[in-house]
């Protein structure tokens, strides 16, 4: 007789559990591993998409993209998690934070196309505990300011020095 592919509940988590692990991980790709963990499947996605086409936008000067990056971090009717996962990575240097935000979202679209498959092949998951304990921001939130001044972390990213 041939198994399923899911017969016990999955742990969706597992990937994101490894990464927060792995040494060979930078510091900020195991923080930002670690605060998806628990996060829905489609939002986390979704949510770490937006973020980094809105710092993508910035980066290659798009008028909109500065708008786009304020609006998303004085967001009062979402949780803290856009936010979370910005000021894991600000200050670091963007071509990095970039980098990171592709690798995070690389990581989520893989679990949602595994997540889409225990559903079709009608298997159990384990569940998916929220990390936040409030649906709305918990503290003071970023101004929406559209002309924020650029400091080094957007021009002189350490790495490339290298």
């Amino acid at each position: 007789m041939k198994k399923a592919a899911f017969q016990v509940r999955f742990d969706l988590d597992i990937t994101l559990r490894d990464a927060a692990l792995d040494a060979d991980n930078r510091p900020t790709r195991r923080m930002i591993a670690n605060a998806a963990i628990g996060m829905n499947v489609e939002d986390a996605y979704y949510s770490v998409r937006e973020l980094r086409e809105a710092v993508s936008w910035v980066h290659e000067g798009v008028p909109a993209g500065k708008s786009k990056l304020a609006e998303i971090l004085a967001n009062d009717g979402a949780d803290d998690f856009q936010r979370c996962i910005y000021f894991c990575l600000a200050g670091r240097g963007v071509v990095t934070m970039l980098d990171d935000l592709e690798w995070l979202e690389d990581l989520l679209e893989r679990r949602g196309r595994i997540a889409g498959e225990v559903m079709r092949q009608k298997g159990s998951r384990m569940p998916l505990t929220n990390p936040y304990v409030a649906d709305a921001p918990d503290g003071p939130l970023v101004r929406v300011e559209s002309d924020f001044v650029q400091g080094p972390s957007w021009w002189a990213d350490p790495t490339l020095d290298r």
